[in-house]
Parts: structure tokens; sequence; C-alpha cells
């Protein structure tokens, strides 16, 4: 399956090339494109991009189900800023679909870093959720990367509720791929924040001109 993918990965490079990344032709390609990253777990942000601005310039084209898929994978890629790069190129009529709706509101739990709440909600949608693959262990590589920029200790169990209630086998396969010890009984221990803080010497530079008024006022 990771071959069709790099396949289509080239075809479609090739497709939006110059003028012809403009080319309605090209949309129901760039939908296959889609429908296929979410089932191989690929991922081509530039590629989705040029999709939704050709549904802008076709609407009559467009299909709700692709563009919620586009988000749903924009979601897998957080931190980066992706989902709103997609989104901004929605129209105000499509972002009253419900289920877009729905999809915003997932997004405004993980930016709000809502953890808990958004794997309590999440089963509330598992229409769009299931036809992601992946899409659990993409989200918690994220919960993963704020906890390892936000705690030097956590409390093993809360690590659990924000990586959504895993199980004992699970949570001990993600320390060990972020490199996170259990220091003692019930407590991990993810960095020490003192070793990432750097020091940055900050030299300000004055010309004689900027400050010929002041010192001609003080005489």
């Amino acid at each position: 399956m990771a071959k069709a993918t790099e396949a289509m990965r080239q075809t479609v490079a090739s497709m939006l090339r110059g003028i012809e990344r403009y080319n309605p032709e090209n949309i129901h390609t760039l939908e296959q494109y889609v429908e296929l990253q979410a089932r191989d777990n690929g991922y081509d942000l530039e590629a989705n991009l040029a999709l939704l601005k050709l549904y802008q310039f076709n609407p009559s084209t467009y299909q709700s189900n692709i563009a919620c898929q586009i988000l749903m994978k924009a979601l897998t890629n957080l931190p980066h800023t992706d989902f709103v790069l997609c989104k901004c190129l929605l129209g105000q009529d499509q972002m009253e679909d419900d289920n877009i709706k729905q999809i915003m509101y997932l997004h405004d739990l993980l930016e709000m870093c809502q953890f808990q709440r958004f794997w309590r909600e999440k089963a509330r949608f598992s229409t769009l959720i299931n036809g992601i693959k992946d899409f659990n262990d993409s989200i918690r590589k994220y919960v993963c990367h704020v906890i390892s920029i936000t705690y030097q200790n956590i409390e093993k169990h809360v690590l659990q509720q924000l990586l959504g209630n895993i199980d004992e086998a699970s949570l001990q396969a993600w320390m060990s791929k972020y490199g996170w010890k259990e220091i003692e009984e019930g407590l991990v221990s993810i960095a020490s924040q003192e070793d990432t803080v750097k020091t940055k010497n900050i030299t300000e530079k004055i010309d004689f001109d900027s400050v010929a008024g002041i010192m001609a006022a003080c005489r």
C-alpha cells in the first residue's frame, strides 16, 4: 500500500506544476489521493491545499466528505499549522456543515490541550475518525510532544489519561519511544526543562543620529 501512495505522490506532484495546478480536470485524481492518504496513513499537505483551492474556483465540484478527510488528516499533523491553512480555504457555507463544525471542535480541544476531554468526546465522532488510519496514535504523538515541552515529572495515572486511558503495556511502549522513565512508584520523569533553556545574547545598536537630539537637549 505504501508503494501505491508513493506512486500517486509522484503523479500528483507532476500535476501540480505551473498552471496545471489550477486545472479542474485534476480534481478527481486529487480526491482519490486524499482517500488513499486516509487509508494508507500517508500525508501530502500541498496536494490537499491544491484540491481545496480547486473547490474554491469550482464550487459545484465540492465534496464535503473529502474536505472532512483533509481536515482530519491535518489534525494528525499537529502541532504544525496545517489545519488552519486548510480551514482558510473553506467558504462560509462550507464551514456551517455539521461535520466540519465537529472537526473544528476537535481541533479546538487539541489546541487548548484539553486532552482528557478530547478522548471522552472522540467517541461521538467515530464516523469521521474510523476512516483515518492510525488516527489515535497520530494524536498521541502530538500529546507526547506537548508533554515533552511542558512537564519535568508527571504522575503515571495522569499520563495514561492524557494518552487516552491506554493500558499498561501501551503506556510502557510510549514511554520507551520518548525515553521517559518511571523514577519512583507512580511518577514518570519526562525531562529536565532547565536543560532546554538556551541563553541568547542581545546586542542593541544605536547610531549617533538617533541620540543626537537627546544629547543636544541635555546641554
